[in-house]
């Protein structure tokens, strides 16, 4: 029976942040995974998702100005596909076995809280870090086991898209599809049970996005709840309530998007003692598991299931597991994007979660991208950013619907995680013309209010 002194089990994107930081420590590493490594993110996540994004944007930037320009979404899949074994070159057995991690194809189970199995394999470590994942979400909608539907696990192996899709739900993954396939020639058609899309956004995101999508042909059915699925000679139909009222819609093929449940099938955790729920595997602060020795990160875990925040789960989880002392995680810098054109960036709390959290102890802040000189170069648009601070000008939220949000979002991040104040923006001189100098208009309003909320210069004013 071999030994390990790290034993990461799910080679997704935290699972080999975790391996690669145990392997920089010289520790003896095994990574195991039932597929290739890579995970949702480089196989049927953020990889191929921006990818055919990238190929939508530009076709649909040639349309408006070759309204007819032939094109056949096989060239998007087939983008999608090179990519992601580009991406997957860095990633092989091999490419691992290079940075010192040994690797094994398999399902993983414990046999008790000091022994994996893997196949008719035994394996121990001193130390285990789970990373196995999320998988999407499958309703008990009636009728769904019947028909042929796609997930973001399977809409990327498709050798072409359909010319006709419905998407139940109209979150961040439910969007982006939506989008990048209208723009390569599929007629699309959302369900969502909300009001809103992507509704824990702030409503003016929602709004905007929403008249967005429709703008460029995406049919929208909101407040309506999916009741059951039927198909018949090769189209599928959704029935769906409504005020009241029972509809149905038509498409050649669905994509289910509605959420993501984790990834604790086959691991056997009672075996090793380890607490769950519904929602994943309960971890402390230190993402340690009820058996000290085991830790778990990424979707598996939450509360946040972005790549990015597996990765530093991943490598903070290694740290604690190898070095004497530990550390807490700390989600208070959150941030994530969703992808559509214009791009969600957001990090923080809405205007309505401060409000409820803090009263009236709060400063909004609002811009109109419209005002910005860069945008106008380009045109009317919809973009806009609301700041949201403590009285005394700390960020306590920020949501940005605009071209290269995520990008836009780092300075902020900056300010939030070293506890600056927003006003010291207003004395940062930025590039003209660019879109950073929003945050420079922003910071000398909040450097304005600053300073007539200052005691002296309330006092004198009273004066």
């Amino acid at each position: 029976m071999k030994e390990y002194d790290i034993v990461v089990i799910g080679a997704g994107s935290g699972g080999i942040t975790a391996a690669v930081t145990a392997a920089g420590f010289r520790k003896k590493v095994l990574l195991i995974d039932k597929s290739k490594p890579g995970g949702e993110c480089t196989w049927s996540g953020c990889i191929p998702s921006k990818a055919l994004i990238h190929e939508a944007k530009k076709i649909n930037t040639i349309r408006k100005t070759i309204k007819d320009f032939p094109y056949d979404s096989k060239e998007a899949l087939d983008h999608v596909h090179r990519v992601r074994e580009t991406v997957y070159s860095h990633e092989t057995p091999e490419s691992l076995s290079k940075s010192g991690i040994e690797y094994l194809q398999g399902r993983a189970s414990f046999k008790d809280s000091r022994t994996l199995l893997v196949g008719n394999q035994e394996v121990k470590g001193k130390k285990y870090i789970i990373s196995t994942g999320s998988s999407p979400f499958v309703p008990p909608l009636e009728g769904l086991d019947s028909v042929s539907y796609l997930t973001n696990e399977s809409v990327f192996e498709l050798e072409r898209l359909p010319d006709s899709l419905i998407i139940l739900g109209g979150g961040p993954i439910g969007i982006e599809l939506a989008q990048a396939a209208s723009r390569l020639g599929t007629r699309v058609q959302i369900v969502e049970m909300m009001p809103e899309l992507i509704s824990g956004e702030e409503i003016f995101v929602s709004h905007a996005i929403g008249k967005q999508l429709e703008s460029e042909g995406v049919q929208l059915h909101l407040g309506a709840r999916a009741t059951r699925i039927s198909g018949k000679d090769n189209r599928i139909s959704l029935v769906y309530e409504k005020e009241g009222l029972e509809l149905t819609i038509e498409a050649d093929s669905l994509l289910v998007a509605i959420g993501r449940r984790p990834n604790l099938e086959d691991l056997e955790l009672d075996q090793a003692g380890i607490r769950y729920n519904r929602k994943g595997i309960e971890v402390n602060s230190r993402l340690q598991t009820t058996q000290a020795h085991i830790y778990a990160i990424g979707d598996v875990v939450g509360p946040y299931l972005f790549s990015h925040m597996a990765n530093a789960q991943g490598i903070l989880a290694t740290q604690n597991a190898i070095l004497p002392f530990k550390r807490k995680i700390n989600y208070d810098q959150a941030a994530w994007v969703t992808f559509t054109e214009p791009e969600i960036a957001r990090t923080g709390m809405t205007e309505t979660e401060a409000r409820k959290a803090r009263g009236d102890k709060i400063r909004v802040y609002e811009y109109d991208f419209n005002e910005l000189d860069r945008a106008m170069t380009i045109g009317p648009t919809n973009e806009k950013m609301k700041v949201i601070l403590d009285r005394k000008g700390k960020l306590l939220g920020l949501s940005i619907l605009a071209d290269r949000a995520g990008e836009l979002l780092g300075e902020a991040l900056l300010l939030k995680s070293r506890g600056i104040n927003f006003a010291r923006l207003g004395s940062v001189v930025h590039p003209y013309p660019g879109y950073s100098d929003v945050f420079s208009k922003i910071g000398k309003r909040v450097m304005v209010d600053n300073l007539l909320n200052h005691p002296v210069v309330k006092l004198f004013r009273k004066k």
